[in-house]
């Protein structure tokens, strides 16, 4: 049985905020090959919902830099994931820019449409979104400063995990 648990932003934020500007060791570093923001922001992820999803190829986990699924380190496979997943781990839905909360996510696209960065929303402070993320590595930082064509906003809306009865 799959039951439905809350997201909690507080981790995921904090995660972001002490990792901004460091690496925790635990996870492969991808700079120099692709870049390191959408891998930052699954672990951020994974901080706020400690459930992962390890269905080969189209699940959402981290278990070493050759065992792992596209989605833990990929613009838009990361997105295909959160969007349709369906099964344990966290789930999203696109929505719109006012509606952001911390510890939400938003994905940057260039004027091709192509979507190639991933940042983790550390805090709305009144119309300003702060962000952290790595690649350029941020704290706090307005999502003003960035230079992009389009955007969209990921609310993650809760976390699926396993029951299997018990007392």
């Amino acid at each position: 049985m799959i039951l439905e648990k809350e997201y909690i932003r507080e981790n995921a934020v904090a995660y972001a905020r002490k990792y901004a500007f460091q690496r925790n060791p635990i996870f492969y570093t991808f700079e120099g090959i692709g870049g390191n923001c959408t891998n930052f922001v699954s672990q951020c992820v994974l901080a706020g919902s400690c459930v992962m999803n390890f269905t080969p190829i189209y699940g959402w986990y981290y278990l070493s830099l050759r065992r792992r699924s596209p989605s833990w380190t990929g613009v838009e496979f990361f997105y295909d994931f959160m969007t349709a997943n369906e099964e344990e781990g966290p789930f999203a839905a696109e929505v719109r820019r006012r509606q952001v909360r911390p510890g939400d996510l938003i994905q940057l696209a260039d004027e091709s449409g192509d979507f190639y960065h991933t940042l983790v929303v550390s805090q709305i402070a009144g119309l300003q979104i702060l962000v952290c993320a790595h690649s350029q590595d941020s704290l706090d930082r307005p999502l003003s400063t960035y230079n992009y064509a389009g955007l969209r906003v990921l609310h993650i809306e809760g976390v699926r995990v396993s029951y299997t009865g018990g007392a």
